[in-house]
């Protein structure tokens, strides 16, 4: 059972739906629009071979260590 992300036509709020078929009918839990439309989500796959590094040594946000510090080897990262 997917999740979806939706965008409401009518109040614009964002919202995530879980889908069971094609014939769910989506209603925003804001306004109970029914003209919401589904947004393109982000996703993340992976295809193969070895999972990148994370955490303070291997931080894939580009300045190294952790977001407390930046410092890349404190003691107070899990």
């Amino acid at each position: 059972m997917p999740i979806y992300e939706y965008f409401c036509n009518d109040c614009g709020k964002e919202f995530e739906e879980f889908i069971f078929s094609d014939q769910d009918e989506v209603r925003c839990p804001q306004c109970n629009g029914q003209r919401a439309r589904k947004m393109i989500s982000r996703c993340r796959t992976r295809m193969g071979g070895d999972i990148p590094p994370s955490g303070p040594s291997g931080d894939m946000g580009g300045s190294g260590g952790c977001s407390s510090c930046g410092g890349g080897s404190c003691g107070t990262c899990a």
